[in-house]
Formats: C-alpha cells, sequence, structure tokens
C-alpha cells in the first residue's frame, strides 16, 4: 500500500521522513524550493527532491500536499507556521491529512493512528511535513521513532499478502 514518502526536506520533520524512507529502502521525494535551500543551507543531493521553480516555502508546500494522497504533520502541541499552513493546504485540495501531537500519545499510540489513517484511505504517497529542527528540537527523534515502526510495519504487511497471493 505506501509505496512512498515525500516531503519539503526542512530540517526537522521533513529531513527526518526522508531519512526513514532511505534508511529501510523505501522509495523518496517531494518538492524544495529553488536553491535547495534548508534553514541549515542546501540540502544535500542524496536526498532524491525536485527543485521548485521559485524559492516560496508556500508554493513548495501546496505541491507536496497535490502530489501525495495523504499529508501527515507532526507536532509537539499545536500547529503553527508552515505545519498550519500545510493542514489549510491539504483542506483546501481536499486532500487526507492527520495531525499526531506528539505530547498527547506515545510513539507506539502515534504509530498505530498513522498505520490505521493509511490503511484506511488507502495512501500510497504520503507527504509528511512538521516543524524545522531549530523550532522544535526533539521533532526528529520523535518522527524517525513513530515513521519506522510505520513504514516496517506496513511494508512487512505488503510483503507478505505478496507472498500469500502468488502461492
Amino acid at each position: 500500500m505506501l509505496e512512498k514518502i515525500i516531503s519539503g526536506g526542512q530540517t526537522g520533520a521533513d529531513q527526518a521522513a526522508l531519512d526513514v524512507a532511505m534508511e529501510l529502502g523505501m522509495p523518496h521525494g517531494g518538492w524544495i524550493p529553488k536553491g535547495r535551500l534548508t534553514e541549515a543551507g542546501p540540502l544535500p543531493d542524496r536526498y532524491e527532491l525536485t527543485e521548485m521553480p521559485t524559492a516560496s516555502d508556500e508554493a513548495r508546500t501546496e505541491q507536496n500536499v497535490v502530489d501525495s494522497d495523504g499529508t501527515l504533520i507532526f507536532s509537539h502541541g499545536h500547529l503553527n507556521g508552515g505545519s498550519a499552513l500545510t493542514r489549510t493546504l491539504a483542506k483546501r485540495h481536499g486532500k487526507p491529512w492527520l495531525h499526531l501531537d506528539l505530547d498527547q500519545m506515545t510513539a507506539a499510540q502515534a504509530a498505530q493512528g498513522v498505520m490505521f489513517w493509511v490503511r484506511g484511505n488507502g495512501i500510497r504517497v504520503l507527504n509528511v511535513a512538521g516543524p524545522r529542527a531549530s523550532k522544535d528540537p526533539f521533532i526528529c527523534d520523535d518522527v524517525r521513532a513513530v515513521l519506522k515502526v510505520v513504514v516496517r510495519e506496513l511494508l512487512g504487511a505488503e510483503l507478505k499478502r505478496k507472498g500469500r497471493s502468488r502461492g
């Protein structure tokens, strides 16, 4: 079911999601502003993102929402800034979205919720968003913890399903 993870490449939640995809052998991508700019400088080439024709963070965010089957937004607390914009854009485009306030649940609870949501909405291309590292220094580790469980579970379930259909 889940085939690809995309994000905007910013430090924090975005890069954490891309790192999990690469570590677990899942395709990744997404759109990044012109110049591949992040708050820490240009995004390294190992991240397979496509540059937008503009440096606009909002245009990048909207394109990732549009190009995905659903958007997962992580936070510690209420959404604000670019994360709130992501939710607004998902609503505007009629795309499924899920906000996980990691202050309100354990990583295991969050992972179970994500798997249920991904399966229930038929998400194949998952857009992941959340705060940048300078705004939330704990978001990277928490996003990695949740997504590692989700990707391993969903990929394992898909491999088992395909194995049964052949035999």
